[in-house]
């Protein structure tokens, strides 16, 4: 079986997607999936969220789907629910992590200092998102967040760039990056789907 970390690992740049219109996903996911991006973190901050995972989900099911932006319980149980594999909260909320492991689901809390890597490592999660990444000093803070503790490995996001994104995963224990330069806001709005798969093919061969 192959746990989350190693999916992620395997994909490199995850896609974080914020959408207005849930059946919007479709010709998204299919962008993403047909371009080498089998992937897709999609926010919770929109309304679409449950929907847009509930459609890729049925649409691309060999896709890797997490929900981002995760504050409660009840979006937990949501996403979850809806198909998605893991679960991104921006930080690390100990309630939210707990329910996410009694439901089943995996969960990447977002921490950016050495006390909320322990409260993590306190409770079993060793796979965190770096957020957010760029604001919180970057590549040399990545780097000095590992060092001191071995068993952790990061995914950052926040700031990420098709430019930074190879210095980034050039770390040891770097699995992935989340970025969202390739599913701009306003080209999803606009449609813009082969605009959207030419960035997620440069993106997968960038980090290929």
């Amino acid at each position: 079986m192959t746990t989350t970390a190693q999916q992620l690992a395997a994909i490199k740049v995850i896609p974080v997607i914020a959408i207005d219109r849930a059946e919007d996903i479709i010709p998204l996911g299919k962008a993403l999936f047909d371009n080498g991006l089998p992937a897709a973190e999609i926010t919770f901050r929109s309304d679409a969220a449950v929907d847009a995972i509930r459609l890729l989900r049925e649409a691309q099911p060999e896709m890797l789907i997490g929900a981002g932006t995760i504050l409660n319980i009840e979006q937990a149980i949501a996403a979850k629910e809806a198909g998605a594999t893991f679960v991104v909260s921006p930080g690390f909320n100990p309630k939210t992590v707990k329910a996410c492991q009694e439901i089943g689901i995996d969960i990447i809390p977002g921490v950016n200092n050495p006390s909320a890597v322990e409260a993590a490592i306190e409770m079993g999660i060793t796979t965190l998102k770096f957020f957010p990444a760029e604001a919180s000093g970057g590549i040399n803070m990545v780097k000095s967040l590992l060092g001191p503790y071995g068993q952790i490995q990061f995914m950052p996001t926040g700031g990420i760039t098709s430019k930074n994104i190879k210095q980034y995963l050039a770390i040891d224990r770097v699995l992935a990056c989340g970025g969202t330069w390739m599913v701009d806001k306003s080209m999803i709005n606009e449609g813009r789907w082969d605009e959207i798969g030419r960035l997620a093919r440069e993106a997968a061969d960038l980090v290929s």
